[in-house]
């Protein structure tokens, strides 16, 4: 890949330029979630024009036309004009805009596979970070405290700063799940695991997909007071399908069970603390239980996923850990006296790994 990159890049560097511009089209896609662009748009039903939306959201109707022309040129919108012509050197009065399906499924706020939440966290937390990021390299260390200012060691102090904050972060994972959630549960046959407890289950997202697919199993998320507090004001459901119980895995007792989940916790931690986790779970896992891991695996040639060499950066820029392969999940479950470690890649953002005691 990387010699048929080079050697196609020789001539003029298009995958480069994409590459360094990468940012903005990112910024495009935070920019018109946060003016509210995509929703007005689907609550309209029909094509709007720059003015209009720009009305709408009180924005300027030179900075909008442009948002949304860009959002045409990367395929998120649509547009036409009433002649069906281009003009040169004008934008004709009758242009007018619409969604395309993948924009109404996954940027409007009110999709059930909406990424809207996860989107603003991106843009309002993640980025800032990401502006530090020639420092978290020279430094080896998380820039919390450079970019929002809380010490480098309180990594969840940062994160739940506020309860502003906090929702940020929760909506984040909710999307996450909402989207993958499923691919991840039946990534294995789980269905001899009655008692299932997700450890760090944040708002229940993937809790409630592990109850559908499993609906003979009793499901538990178990997580800190204040996250729990927030997930049943802001994110339960009517005829809720999991319990939710309060708790610290690290510094508490945590509950039996015949399987724990650990969905995106074991990439937040150096080795040592992960291996600390995995012993008091087998220690406390009867035999014949089972630990369910769910991260973002790296290949084991380092030739990839991009998505996940991304995210092992974003862990050293916001966090103390890293993304792994599979041998490196492998030798921790086994340091911890776990075995019969299989692993499942799904194609998609997040893989599984089950190992059993």
């Amino acid at each position: 890949m990387a010699e048929h990159l080079s050697q196609s890049e020789l001539d003029y560097p298009f995958k480069l330029l994409e590459y360094f511009n990468g940012f903005r089209v990112s910024k495009v896609i935070f920019s018109a979630c946060e003016l509210g662009v995509f929703d007005l748009l689907l609550k309209s039903q029909e094509p709007l024009s720059a003015q209009h939306v720009a009305q709408e959201l009180s924005t300027s109707v030179d900075g909008m036309e442009r948002l949304l022309d860009a959002l045409v040129g990367i395929e998120i919108l649509e547009v036409e004009t009433k002649d069906g012509t281009e003009r040169l050197k004008e934008i004709p009065l009758s242009t007018l805009y619409s969604s395309t399906d993948v924009a109404n499924l996954y940027l409007a706020k009110g999709s059930g596979k909406s990424l809207h939440d996860m989107i603003i966290y991106q843009s309002q937390t993640v980025y800032p970070l990401w502006n530090n990021m020639v420092d978290a390299i020279r430094e080896g260390k998380n820039q919390n405290e450079k970019t929002f200012g809380i010490p480098a060691e309180d990594i969840f102090q940062a994160i739940y700063r506020s309860e502003e904050e906090m929702l940020k972060f929760m909506g984040l994972m909710n999307s996450s799940w909402v989207l993958d959630g499923h691919d991840i549960v039946t990534a294995f046959n789980l269905s001899c695991f009655q008692n299932i407890v997700d450890l760090g289950g944040c708002t229940g997202a993937l809790a409630r997909e592990m109850a559908k697919a499993y609906p003979s199993s009793c499901v538990t998320v178990f997580d800190l007071p204040q996250v729990v507090e927030t997930a049943q004001k802001h994110f339960c459901q009517e005829n809720e399908a999991v319990v939710f119980q309060t708790g610290d895995f690290f510094s508490g007792e945590i509950p039996p069970a015949d399987l724990y989940v650990l969905a995106r916790i074991i990439h937040d931690w150096p080795e040592e603390k992960c291996l600390t986790l995995l012993k008091k779970i087998y220690d406390t896992c009867k035999p014949g239980g089972g630990v369910l891991l769910v991260e973002a695996m790296l290949f084991e040639n380092r030739r990839g996923p991009v998505m996940a060499q991304i995210f092992s950066l974003n862990m050293l820029v916001q966090m103390e850990g890293r993304e792994r392969p599979p041998s490196e999940y492998t030798h921790m479950l086994k340091e911890s006296g776990f075995s019969n470690v299989q692993v499942c890649r799904t194609g998609k953002s997040y893989d599984a790994i089950l190992a059993i005691r």
